[in-house]
């Protein structure tokens, strides 16, 4: 998955070569429709060759044998661009099925710990992993903390944190637990795993074609059909005008008539272009969300694990309304006793760090309360009916409202004092009485405002989720650098700003870890989900970042634009060389007739068979000298539309006019002498 891994190695090379002659295979052919008209031209031109005048034509056989070896390696050269765009991806489907191997679990059956082999898990299966060794299935963390080796799947040496609950809880099938132990739940059955996922997604084989690439193929095709046309009746006007043109002489003029570089490069674009994502730790789902992500408009992103390291940590108890320090931390801390979350845990780490201590008995026996999006606060029910409860400070002042308490004085104020320094208060009560807050910190990740600035230069607007209160985001979303943000929000917040945008004709990106990022991730066009999120997080998106960085987005939104420029530069250089083409047969077929046609041959070739011959030969070799460029993708600037395709019409359009006038000259000199 290296960035750096060489484009075109002698084994990539090699097995390209053999996939071209395997792809001659009509029923492979028929699907592009340009060359498989050049694979019909080639049977056409090949049969004259071995009987000549079969269609009453007057070309010599070595001049159908010419042109049917031209166009076999026309074909052979575009086979060769899409195998060589596969063979990137299948290279890094090998490599991944290397750390796919059978290892044995330690499946747990009630109190008791046995042995299996890791192709006998299922969803659902409880597995207990050990320092050393490696985890037997995707799954999620339900109990303990340990450092995980993930460098088998991103490429990155440095161990991750995992651990249960929270964002922060999913593994990957492969990975090496490198300290401490977890109890991991399995959540995929046999070949469903994301390891197998990726394998089958980064085989080039079995991509998709894109929308625009379809629409592209249509006009394309329906070019060719046009041609077609007009070349099949072309000797019935000849015939009127006592030309006769021969059956190769057609066929030449057809592949040089049809969009042929185009035809022969489209697909290894598309390749391509996944490829790229898949080369930045980014696996797209289809190609579809990486052509979508060159034309984002707007990008949603969820504070916490992804602006924000995430795992926020209590650091201080702040009483209110006269309480005391020691009992709100007593309280605090009963509270957290069965919450597995980071926060929750640092709240009981904290108690240690300021040696203060509770009775433990209290919270024995208690019904624990999950935390909820909807509720924004967890707790516990006590055995003697007492409540505790702590959270979000308006979603606790409005329980203890309900159970007929009062609101201190001073909470708000000590609430926005935090939010104010960018912290998050939760507020913790019994009952209808509020104790105090915790005092939880999040910092913002490294380098996120010069990126979100990088955005905005690239016409992209940026906007912040999060559940933190106004104070709280509003101090992040400076911090950050975001264009807009939204506080206090719900899952169904996040997809109302995804709709919104979207109704104002924008595309949107999402990028989250959460389980409440899922619904919106699914509404996004682009939705990209961070690999050390929860399962139903990279269920939901159509890319997911192996290296769990947020700012990713701006290299695939990068080569989302370098994509379609790509794929519309070649199309603009291929009509273009079309030009070139068409005064170098034209003339040649029709002025030993009509002399006057000679003025046509303004680049003075030597004859009209070599004239015909160069054409074809240059039509041939344009494809593979364009294959780097395909695999590479033009360069993407941030610049205007206006621009980009003044920049693209100057370089491939006139390029595209002028190359070719030079290159058949060329081969031109060469075929003479031979002629």
């Amino acid at each position: 998955m290296s960035q750096k891994r060489s484009a075109l190695s002698g084994a990539i090379i090699n097995n390209a070569i053999k996939e071209a002659f395997l792809k001659l295979d009509p029923r492979v052919m028929v699907r592009n429709p340009i060359m498989f008209v050049v694979e019909v031209g080639f049977v056409i031109t090949l049969f004259l060759t071995f009987v000549p005048g079969a269609f009453d034509g007057n070309t010599p056989v070595w001049f159908n044998l010419t042109v049917s070896l031209i166009l076999l390696v026309t074909v052979l050269f575009a086979n060769f661009a899409e195998a060589v765009a596969e063979g990137r991806g299948k290279a890094q489907a090998d490599s991944l099925k290397k750390t796919k191997k059978e290892i044995l679990a330690n499946k747990v059956v009630g109190n008791v710990v046995k042995q299996v082999p890791s192709t006998e898990l299922r969803k659902g299966d409880i597995v207990l992993v050990k320092q050393g060794e490696s985890i037997p299935g995707d799954g999620e963390v339900i109990e303990g903390l340990a450092s995980v080796d993930e460098s088998a799947i991103t490429g990155e040496s440095a161990p991750v944190i995992k651990e249960a609950g929270g964002d922060f809880s999913s593994v990957t099938g492969g990975t090496r637990v490198i300290s401490d132990q977890i109890k991991v739940r399995i959540t995929s059955d046999p070949g469903e795993s994301f390891l197998d996922r990726m394998i089958s997604l980064v085989e080039g084989a079995k991509r998709q074609k894109t929308p625009n690439e379809i629409a592209l193929n249509t006009v394309l095709t329906s070019l060719t059909l046009i041609f077609l046309i007009v070349v099949v009746t072309l000797p019935f006007f000849g015939h009127y005008l006592n030309i006769e043109i021969d059956v190769p002489v057609l066929i030449a003029l057809l592949v040089c008539l049809i969009p042929t570089t185009i035809g022969g490069l489209l697909s290894a674009i598309g390749i391509a272009g996944m490829d790229r994502v898949t080369q930045f730790n980014v696996l797209a789902m289809s190609g579809k969300a990486v052509e979508a992500a060159g034309d984002i408009n707007t990008i949603i992103l969820d504070k916490t694990g992804t602006i924000t390291y995430g795992n926020r940590m209590a650091s201080e108890f702040i009483p209110v309304g006269g309480e005391k320090d020691a009992v709100l931390a007593e309280w605090a801390a009963i509270s957290s006793v069965k919450d597995e979350t980071p926060e929750g845990r640092s709240v009981l780490e904290l108690m240690k760090k300021q040696v203060l201590r509770y009775d433990e008995s209290i919270a024995s026996g208690g019904e624990f309360v999950e935390f909820k999006a909807e509720t924004r606060m967890s707790g516990i029910d006590l055995k003697d009916g007492r409540k505790v409860r702590k959270g979000a400070v308006d979603s606790i002042k409005k329980w203890v409202s309900q159970q007929g308490g009062t609101v201190p004085a001073d909470l708000d104020r000590n609430s926005d004092r935090i939010a104010s320094a960018g912290g998050t208060p939760l507020a913790v009560a019994v009952d209808n009485r509020i104790y105090g807050l915790i005092y939880l910190k999040d910092t913002v990740k490294p380098g996120m405002h010069e990126r979100f600035e990088q955005m905005r230069q690239m016409g992209i607007k940026t906007i912040m989720c999060t559940g933190d209160n106004p104070l709280t985001a509003a101090t992040i979303a400076r911090e950050a650098g975001v264009d807009d943000f939204i506080a206090e929000s719900k899952p169904e917040d996040k997809i109302a700003v995804i709709r919104r945008e979207q109704a104002e004709g924008k595309l949107v990106a999402m990028t989250g870890d959460g389980t409440n990022d899922a619904p919106a991730l699914a509404q996004a066009d682009v939705g990209i989900a961070m690999n050390t999120g929860t399962v139903a997080a990279k269920e939901a998106a159509n890319m997911v970042d192996l290296d769990s960085d947020p700012s990713k987005i701006i290299e695939v939104v990068a080569i989302g634009k370098q994509l379609l420029m790509t794929r519309g530069a070649l199309t603009t250089f291929s009509i273009a060389n079309d030009i070139a083409k068409y005064f170098a047969i034209l003339p040649a077929m029709f002025m030993i007739a009509i002399p006057q046609m000679a003025v046509l041959n303004i680049m003075k070739l030597g004859s009209p068979m070599s004239a015909i011959i160069s054409a074809l030969i240059f039509n041939a070799l344009i494809i593979p000298l364009l294959i780097p460029l395909a695999m590479k993708g033009v360069a993407y600037r941030p610049i205007s539309s206006a621009r980009l395709l003044r920049r693209n019409l100057l370089i491939y359009g006139l390029g595209g006019i002028i190359v070719p006038f030079a290159g058949i000259k060329v081969v031109d000199l060469v075929v003479h002498l031979w002629v």
